[in-house]
């Protein structure tokens, strides 16, 4: 193993020991009373055997994938498309056992103080990014030295290590699709009937749909993002590992420092995350912006450590300075966009205020000025990417455009956290209704779930961000793999592939709404059933059958799943067999194009509904159970399924279908 390699593997090992030294730490703190640990057992059962059932069905199609990568491509490719998807599995499983271990104990540190149950919350998150980054950068190097060992020809071994990135694209599109149906589903259920219908309060005990809400806050929220995270990360540093040996940048014995560079970078970022974790803490009496800023504070040191460790990392492999600069567009981009999707979906400022404003007039303005809210978001994040792209393909072409990526994604170890938190705190709120805490812890967990609420949502902006630039610098390996020089448009091909490109986006997104339409329309017909059908659930002295909608919400969401993620797959196949090349690098473009801007638009209308909703339950404009309020609760409800289901699986598409095409490229030659 070469030493930058080894470097670059101890990483790995040591975000792994990290994230231990955090699983420690968290499950020595105090778990509360019965109460409260009753209901935390019933959300772990309810998740893992979410988890349980959604693997097996995956299992299935990841054994049919890998025999016709083997007989089509080749058995290596096979084998690191295997890896890749158990590893993404194992990210998610992992990160889904301490979140829902750490719920509980959240609450119960939240009834010592704001600091307690936020450095609780936070180390939560901390396990699921270091594990994602740990992991992929560990497979990573792994498959590089064995297929190194195998063959010296670079050509072959980057060839056989892009099935590691389309296995972990298959676990993410369909963990994030499933996990995303199962937690609207149940928080569409429990909101319509349970607040509106009933009047009763969020996260109720009376309500049928409560345990499901909790448990989908994890099945989505964390082991779909963290899936999703996972397969950019190791997309990223794939993509310009590809791209330096296609484009004859790296030497064809695997010596070449073009392909070290992005590991290092990785490796890099892993330091400054661990380092930068240290930073985030609160005061006691902290509000909102000073808890955002004891989050923003962590990432913000962890990206000037990697600026300053990525430099020196371009002196010692003496690499031309221009790829420093590419490091430092895409962490600067990353950074811009985390800044702007906070403007446009955190109730302290403007815009989503206005959208709370529109609750007065009723659930149709609240609807109307949150789209035109997601549309307007898209021109700041579209700019600050294409800026990017123009400036490291400046710098440095695709291979710089490649770095600028895996510089966006560098510190996910920290920004990972920030967004796995947010499920953490709010099934701590959870818990502490539902166990009848006093007022003040309630007050204490809402603090930490609001700011989750704009973490998440940044977070999302993040990962729309990294995954254009990774779903691009894909394509161009994909590109240059095939020996496409240019896109002509005036190919009829190019453009029939490109009009089929910018639709896909529109029908997957289509699909995976009305899954959750579907899904959502049988629980809540279900939470009815309950409160007409069981006496006493409304006075307390009767418990809701909780289990019921958990395996209903399960059953929906697996079955849902299926269709779109089949689609991701083989669209790319399909318009490469029957069109050629010209037409799927076509299509890559245009889903790029097309998805990337409604990925933005939805997940930032989602998440202006929901800080409106909870602006509102500040007590502006009449607070809770006033006529706005029903109002932002049926726009919340329509934008559970932008920001939490079709906007982040965008994410994946755009990244799966690149793949894709790469791994596959030999067919299409």
């Amino acid at each position: 193993m070469a030493q930058e390699v080894a470097v670059a593997f101890g990483a790995g090992v040591l975000a792994l020991i990290f994230a231990g030294f955090l699983v420690a730490k968290v499950m020595r703190e105090p778990q509360g009373n019965d109460d409260m640990q009753a209901i935390a057992r019933s959300i772990q059962i309810g998740a893992m055997a979410f988890l349980r059932r959604e693997y097996t069905y995956l299992s299935i199609f990841v054994v049919v994938v890998a025999i016709l990568i083997a007989v089509l491509i080749e058995p290596e490719t096979a084998i690191a498309y295997v890896l890749g998807a158990v590893i993404s599995a194992a990210t998610g499983f992992l990160g889904m056992i301490i979140a829902t271990r750490a719920n509980v104990r959240t609450t119960a540190a939240a009834t010592k103080g704001l600091n307690p149950a936020l450095r609780v919350a936070f180390s939560s998150g901390g396990v699921m990014g270091l594990t994602v980054v740990g992991l992929g950068l560990i497979g990573l190097t792994v498959l590089f030295t064995v297929f190194g060992n195998i063959s010296d020809n670079a050509d072959d071994v980057i060839s056989w290590i892009t099935g590691f990135s389309f296995g972990a694209s298959t676990i993410a599109l369909f963990a994030r699709v499933g996990g995303g149906i199962f937690t609207k589903a149940a928080d569409v259920g429990a909101d319509l009937v349970g607040k509106v219908e009933q009047g009763i309060p969020e996260d109720d005990p009376r309500n049928p749909a409560v345990i499901a809400d909790n448990v989908g806050d994890n099945v989505g929220d964390v082991a779909g993002m963290g899936a999703d995270l996972f397969e950019s990360y190791v997309g990223s540093i794939i993509a310009a590992m590809a791209i330096a040996v296609f484009a004859g940048l790296a030497a064809k014995d695997l010596a070449s420092e073009y392909l070290f560079f992005p590991m290092l970078i990785a490796a890099g970022g892993i330091a400054a995350s661990i380092i930068g974790t240290f930073f985030v803490r609160a005061k006691e009496d902290a509000n909102f912006s000073s808890l955002l800023w004891a989050i923003r504070r962590g990432i913000l040191i962890a990206g000037v450590l990697v600026v300053i460790i990525s430099y020196f990392i371009t002196d010692w492999l003496s690499l031309d300075i221009d790829l420093f600069y590419c490091v430092v567009t895409g962490l600067g981009g990353g950074v811009i966009i985390g800044f702007i999707t906070e403007y446009y979906t955190s109730y302290d400022y403007k815009p989503t205020q206005i959208v709370s404003e529109n609750s007065q007039t009723g659930p149709a303005t609240v609807i109307i000025a949150g789209f035109a809210l997601g549309m307007q978001s898209t021109l700041i994040p579209v700019l600050v990417v294409a800026m990017g792209v123009f400036i490291s393909f400046e710098l440095a072409g695709f291979y710089g455009v490649a770095i600028a990526a895996v510089g966006m994604l560098s510190t996910l170890g920290i920004t990972l956290a920030t967004d796995a938190y947010g499920p953490v705190a709010d099934n701590a709120g959870g818990i502490a209704e539902q166990s009848k805490q006093e007022p003040e812890v309630r007050e204490r967990t809402d603090a930490l779930d609001s700011l989750g609420n704009t973490t998440a949502a940044t977070g999302k902006g993040f990962a729309i961000g990294s995954a254009a630039l990774t779903a691009l610098a894909l394509m161009a390996a994909f590109a240059q793999a095939t020996e496409i020089e240019s896109a002509d448009l005036l190919n009829h091909k190019t453009v029939v592939g490109l009009m089929i490109g910018s639709m896909l986006p529109y029908v997957f997104s289509a699909m995976t709404m009305n899954a959750v339409g579907r899904a959502a329309f049988s629980l809540v017909n279900e939470v009815r059933r309950q409160f007409r059908e069981i006496p006493g659930i409304m006075e307390g002295t009767a418990e809701p059958e909780y289990d019921k909608c958990v395996d209903m919400s399960t059953r929906g969401a697996l079955r849902e799943m299926i269709l779109p993620g089949v689609l991701a797959v083989a669209a790319p196949v399909i318009i490469g067999v029957v069109l050629g090349k010209e037409a799927l690098a076509g299509m890559l473009i245009g889903s790029i194009a097309s998805g990337f801007m409604l990925a933005v638009a939805m997940a930032n209308a989602g998440g202006a509904w929901d800080n409106a909703k909870k602006y509102i339950e500040q007590g502006q404009h009449g607070g809770k159970g006033s006529e706005s309020h029903h109002a932002a609760v049926v726009g919340d409800t329509v934008g559970d399924p932008f920001k939490d289901t079709s906007g982040p699986s965008l994410n994946i598409l755009l990244k799966l279908m690149s793949v894709v095409a790469l791994v596959f490229a030999p067919l299409f030659i």
